[in-house]
């Protein structure tokens, strides 16, 4: 049975990503008490289910202690476990709560000494945690898709993600190999391209005309192509190759959407630009 646990930070998209999953036909259970994992596992079992998404939060409380315990079981009983754990910046998540009339579960009355708290409650779940996917920057349906895209493939399948980004606005939790390209000519500094983005074909084409481009871009391409089998071969279930520029939203994009019609041919990848919805430049 293949066991999803998607955890995070209240306010991360946790039950948006459970939504996802269940239109994935996994069958969802949130805020199940972790000591009743290996039972209820057992019993779904019984009924011939062989994809099941648990939601696990600061909800659990003093179970949360024996997090690490009950996901070993279940591994040593012969179940794939990933732990999918979602995060957001402490200030966005003070804005969501600002916003609605849900109470944090560990605040009280001091709303970023609850984030905190959590923070430390659900830390063996993040060191844990098989993806660690920052929802800073994504709206529901961005969301959904990544979720869709990770678990809606047959296990075994290594399943590609290629993500732009920004340097300065920090580096990709989820990112397993980052490429820097920081130093290609920057359409920021171009008036008439300033404001466009690395979609726009005129930005694609003044990052990709130096011969600097092209030449890492072949190498790129050649390391990725030879790399992926083998991290399929060694059982990895998903990659994340994240490319970044100075504030991801010019050359960093460019090369992301290079690089997937290089490997378009003989995998599918995902494209993501975390950064390319931030405020353009004034």
């Amino acid at each position: 049975m293949r066991i999803v646990v998607v955890t995070g930070l209240s306010g991360a998209g946790k039950s948006t990503a459970l939504r996802a999953l269940e239109d994935l036909d996994f069958f969802c259970a949130d805020n199940l008490p972790l000591p009743l994992l290996g039972d209820f596992v057992r019993l779904l079992e019984g009924a011939a289910h062989d994809r099941v998404a648990l939601g696990v939060d600061a909800r659990e409380g003093s179970f949360l202690d024996g997090c690490r315990a009950a996901l070993a079981a279940l591994r040593a009983s012969g179940h794939p476990v990933e732990v999918l754990f979602l995060d957001a910046a402490d200030e966005l998540l003070l804005r969501r709560f600002s916003e609605t009339r849900r109470r944090h579960p560990l605040a009280g009355d001091d709303l970023r000494g609850g984030i905190a708290r959590e923070r430390e409650v659900l830390r063996p779940l993040r060191e844990d945690a098989s993806a660690i996917v920052d929802t800073g920057n994504l709206n529901v349906h961005q969301l959904k898709g990544i979720i869709q895209e990770r678990y809606g493939r047959a296990t075994g399948v290594l399943s590609v993600t290629l993500l732009s980004f920004g340097f300065k606005h920090g580096l990709p939790a989820e990112a397993d190999v980052v490429l820097d390209v920081r130093f290609l000519p920057n359409p920021y500094f171009v008036e008439a391209l300033s404001a466009s983005s690395g979609l726009d074909e005129q930005v694609a084409r003044f990052v990709m005309e130096g011969e600097d481009a092209r030449g890492f871009l072949d190498r790129a391409t050649e390391l990725v192509a030879y790399s992926l089998p083998q991290f399929q071969r060694e059982g990895k279930a998903y990659l994340t190759i994240a490319v970044g520029c100075t504030g991801g939203r010019h050359r960093s994009v460019a090369v992301v959407e290079e690089l997937a019609r290089r490997l378009g041919a003989t995998w599918t990848p995902m494209v993501r630009h975390r950064d390319l919805g931030r405020s353009p430049p004034a």
